[in-house]
């Protein structure tokens, strides 16, 4: 059973008083259980993609349909963390409980698990920035969300933490198996992660590749299997992946 049916024709917005494409003739469907990366160069609908799958965008030409009775729950971590800066870490994941009653001590065992069980009490303002996108991780997960959309949620980390909230994130999906789509610009944290890749082409964006990936995991995004896999890409479409990495290189530098 697809988890996702996606067929969006056009998504344009209004921008300096001009209208912009950001979408355009846009398909594939999403195997419920499937890790699916979605990669492409900044500009090209990554996000506002997200947005469309998960209901917060409406004006659109196309369809999103989702399986399941109602389409079930969705999880979503964005760019930045977006955590309530006046509830600790504790509640910040309890907002996402529906209702909380019925679920006693969930997010103090999520967070736990999340290795920030000491800082349950702790505000934002206390929290490292992988210790905020922990938190925001766990929020996601908390309901067991059938869906889990993921925009970029460890752009800017140090690599020791990214590859540790990477591993959490792989753990939580492997024992529940909600389908994701998890939006990202490097290719080698893709091929790390995901049962299948899409790439998409500079705005207005649309599927120019669907790679499957069949390596067995755990996968780290500098092992030899992901960098031979990386290399072997290159060459094959050098036009549409340097880019990638010149993007990716450069958000590492900074």
């Amino acid at each position: 059973m697809n988890a996702l049916d996606i067929a969006i024709r056009e998504k344009r917005y209004r921008k300096g008083g001009r209208d912009t494409v950001a979408i355009a003739d846009l398909a594939f469907t999403v195997p419920a259980g499937q890790f699916l990366c979605l990669v492409g160069p900044s500009g090209c609908g990554k996000t506002t993609l997200l947005s469309i799958v998960a209901g917060l965008d409406r004006d659109y030409d196309g369809k999103v349909e989702r399986g399941g009775a109602g389409g079930g729950k969705i999880g979503f971590v964005f760019q930045t963390p977006r955590l309530m800066p006046w509830l600790t870490a504790r509640d910040n994941v309890r907002l996402a409980l529906d209702p909380p009653p019925k679920a006693p001590g969930r997010a103090e065992a999520l967070l736990t698990e999340m290795q920030i069980g000491d800082r349950l009490d702790a505000f934002p303002n206390h929290l490292s920035g992988g210790q905020q996108r922990r938190v925001a991780l766990a929020r996601a997960f908390v309901d067991d969300p059938d869906l889990l959309l993921l925009d970029e949620p460890f752009t800017s980390l140090d690599a020791p933490t990214a590859q540790q909230l990477r591993d959490l994130l792989l753990a939580l999906w492997a024992r529940r198996r909600p389908t994701v789509i998890f939006v990202t610009h490097d290719l080698r944290e893709a091929l790390s992660l995901g049962d299948r890749i899409l790439f998409l082409s500079a705005g207005p964006g649309r599927v120019v590749l669907d790679l499957p990936v069949e390596m067995t995991r755990p996968r780290s995004p500098d092992g030899p299997a992901v960098e031979a896999l990386r290399k072997r890409l290159l060459d094959l479409y050098p036009d549409l992946l340097r880019g990638l990495d010149r993007q990716a290189s450069a958000e590492n530098v900074a």
